[in-house]
Formats: structure tokens, sequence, C-alpha cells
């Protein structure tokens, strides 16, 4: 064998021993597979699992939707549910208010039919379930009476404040007075301060703030009645719109008053039987 051939057969060798430590210009073919193939076992579980893939890990369960929470201010309806009646059973609330007990649906669906009346549900957690029969006016009505509830309700209130002195003339409080009773009709709380005037004791400041509203036109409220403030310089009191029960209390206090004084104002007759048993007498 030549020495150019032994030289190349021992370089080959020595390649194929040392591939690791060579360079990758000197490797042999078969080790720079290897190389590829365990370059490709390190960068493939990365890339497998990046967030630029698309694939979809098992272990990983999707979160569940997360249910919305009913808003507390959501209004609620008065409305008909139809004909399609989920329950077998009814108890039934007649039209006029009557409880008819339980019904099955096909018997009540007959009785809509007949009468041309609308069922509504007031009550689907008890068993049976409570409906109502009702007519398309009445079901009109509540739903005005509810609006007008909640309109009551999410509106806030307003609380309007009015100044004066006490030695204000009898014109002013009459003119100060008439907006006081406008700003009640419209639902608002009044704040009123009376000063110290000139002419007037600070001692009787609330005195005073209580006589100018006795001579309102309209029934108030309190929400704070008349006491004195700021170190006995003012007076202040919160009006406020009459509940149902102070009017009515009103109307009653009214109407005994009225009574009372009727029969005062009746003369009083005196007796007469003496009277005719002396004109008979006469006359014999």
């Amino acid at each position: 064998m030549s020495a150019g051939c032994l030289r190349c057969v021992v370089s080959h060798a020595v390649r194929a021993a040392c591939g690791a430590g060579v360079s990758p210009a000197y490797r042999t073919p078969a080790s720079r597979f290897l190389i590829c193939s365990e370059r490709y076992n390190n960068i493939a579980p990365s890339w497998r699992y990046s967030p630029f893939s698309t694939a979809v890990d098992d272990s990983e369960q999707n979160p569940s939707p997360k249910k919305k929470k009913q808003d507390p201010r959501a209004r609620a309806t008065i409305s008909s549910v139809g004909r399609k009646i989920p329950q077998r059973h009814l108890e039934i609330i007649s039209e006029t208010g009557e409880n008819m007990g339980t019904m099955h649906r096909a018997d009540v669906i007959r009785i809509m039919d007949q009468q041309s009346l609308k069922l509504v549900l007031l009550n689907e957690h008890k068993d049976p379930p409570v409906y109502r029969l009702m007519s398309g006016k009445q079901i009109h009505e509540e739903q005005l009476k509810l609006r007008e509830k909640q309109k009551a309700k999410a509106a806030p209130v307003q609380v309007k404040e009015l100044t004066f002195s006490s030695d204000i003339s009898t014109h002013d409080l009459t003119t100060k007075l008439k907006q006081v009773q406008s700003w009640l009709d419209k639902k608002h709380h009044v704040r009123i301060t009376l000063r110290s005037g000139r002419r007037e004791a600070a001692a009787a400041l609330d005195t005073a703030l209580e006589q100018m509203v006795q001579q309102i036109e309209v029934v108030v409220g309190f929400v704070s009645k008349p006491k004195v403030v700021r170190d006995g310089q003012a007076a202040m009191c919160i009006l406020r719109p009459p509940s149902a029960k102070e009017l009515s209390q009103k109307g009653q206090n009214k109407a005994s008053a009225v009574q009372s004084s009727d029969s005062s104002s009746q003369p009083s007759t005196a007796p007469v039987g003496p009277t005719h048993t002396t004109e008979g007498s006469v006359q014999q």
C-alpha cells in the first residue's frame, strides 16, 4: 500500500473516532447526521409547546365560563306567559283575586280561551307554582304601577336649601313658603335655616321656625324638626313630602274638627213641655 493511501485511511479513522471535537468542515456525513438529529430532539420539545404553536395540551383544561352577575337594579316585569306552560298543575288566582285552587294546565288554557284572559306568573318557587288570570288592561295597569315604583326608588332625593332672617316681612315669608310648597310637591326635601335677626331673641328661633312651618298650606313631614344650631344664632329643620299615613291622619283630624265645630254651633232648645201646659190652662 502506498504511503498516500495509508495516510488517507488513518485520517478517516481519526476523524470518525474524534468527530465530536472536530470542526464541522472535517466531519463525516454520518457524524453530521447524528449531530443534526440530536439538535432536532433538543429543539422539537420547545417548539412543540411554544406560545406560537397551535397544538392543545391535554393536561390543560378549558376554564369554565363565568356566570354573569345579575344586576340588582334590573327591572322586574309583569307579562303574560302565553299558552306554553311548563308545569302540569298550577295554583290559579282568578281575575278578581279569588283562589281557584290547583288546576290542570289544560283546564287553565280552556278558561283563558273562553274568557279572553291571560296568564301571569306570580310565584314559581311554590309547589305548585302560583299563576293569576288577568285581562290585558289589568296587566297594563300593573306595569304602570311597577314603573312608578321603580322611578321613585331610582330617583335620588334632592335637598333644596332656603335661608332667611327671623325679622323677614310677612309678604316675603309668604313668597318663600310658597316656594317650599312647590319643592315639596316635586318630592324634594327642603332644608330651612332661620337666622337670628336684629329684633329677634336667639333663644326663640326654633319656636319661630316651627310657627313658620305651620303656615304652609300643605301637609309636611319632618326629616329633622326645628332645632337651634350655630351656638344659638340660627335654627334649622328639614322638611319632606308627607307619607300616606300622615295624610290620612291629617284628614281624620280635620274631619273631627269640623264635626266638633258643627255641634258647638247648633243652638240649644229649651224644654217646651211646661209651656204647652200653661197655654192649655189659659185657654180653659
